[in-house]
């Protein structure tokens, strides 16, 4: 009997093109995952592969997006829960993945966001797909945090960068774990408040992403090389792309021995 293969793809703004390189790779080795969980960015990217858009598609998308597509200033933002109104960045989604639930989905797929509420991780895995996305990758203060019941979701990677659980919702026989992240790197932030807050994020995130993954530990844990690339800027993306292909390649014949 074949073994389940899961893919769970972790979060990382701009360094989460990645994961479209990382599954042109596995295309090409003819390695298909019969589940994927995402987070933040690796959200975004697992839908729309579980959904069945193609990948050139997406590489397509990359190449012409820009900052402005996804940006829609809160001219008051000290009154509002963000900077952003996220109206485009919703569009966007909707453009890529159309409407629908994730039950309708052509391969199982789940992501996680974070309650800001209750203070926990929740796994979005039934219902609207486009409000699952958006809530998974709403970065705070940046987006806005998405309403669901009594919950008011924001980005997953607060508190699980990589949804390591999602391998035991899917019983998974073999998990791929890719984290575009990967350690933290030294840096000084500048003056502003912005950046500021960005490095405590990364601080912390860093520190949580380490435990997790020591606890769960995955078959395979694949960390594509980017060098000093920064995840909150919209640069450099065919860099991402390619170290995520590069590292797919890389290592193929290691997820094809997990899985005989």
């Amino acid at each position: 009997m074949a073994k389940k293969l899961c893919f769970l793809l972790g979060s990382g703004g701009a360094r989460g093109i990645a994961h479209v390189g990382f599954l042109k790779a596995m295309e090409e080795e003819g390695i298909k995952p019969d589940c994927i969980a995402g987070c933040s960015m690796g959200a975004v990217v697992g839908a729309c592969y579980s959904k069945g858009v193609s990948l050139d598609k997406m590489k397509s998308v990359i190449d012409t997006i820009k900052m402005k597509d996804i940006v829609d200033l809160n001219f008051i933002p000290f009154n509002k829960k963000s900077l952003f109104r996220s109206l485009k960045m919703r569009q966007r989604i909707i453009e890529l993945l159309g409407e629908g639930n994730i039950e309708d989905l052509e391969i199982p797929f789940e992501c996680v966001a974070v309650d800001i509420v209750k203070g926990r991780v929740v796994t979005l895995n039934k219902g609207c797909l486009i409000n699952a996305v958006c809530a998974s990758s709403a970065i705070p203060m940046v987006f806005k945090p998405v309403e669901i019941d009594d919950m008011e979701l924001v980005d997953g990677g607060i508190l699980m960068r990589i949804p390591f659980a999602s391998a035991k919702h899917f019983k998974a026989d073999v998990t791929v774990a890719v984290d575009v992240i990967g350690g933290l790197k030294e840096f000084k932030p500048n003056k502003n408040i912005f950046s500021q807050a960005m490095r405590v994020m990364e601080v912390a995130d860093t520190f949580i992403a380490h435990k997790n993954a020591a606890y769960h530990k995955p078959d395979l844990l694949i960390t594509p090389d980017m060098g000093d690339m920064s995840q909150f800027k919209a640069q450099n993306l065919d860099v991402a792309y390619e170290a995520g292909y590069k590292a797919g390649k890389e290592n193929a014949q290691k997820i094809k021995d997990l899985l005989k």
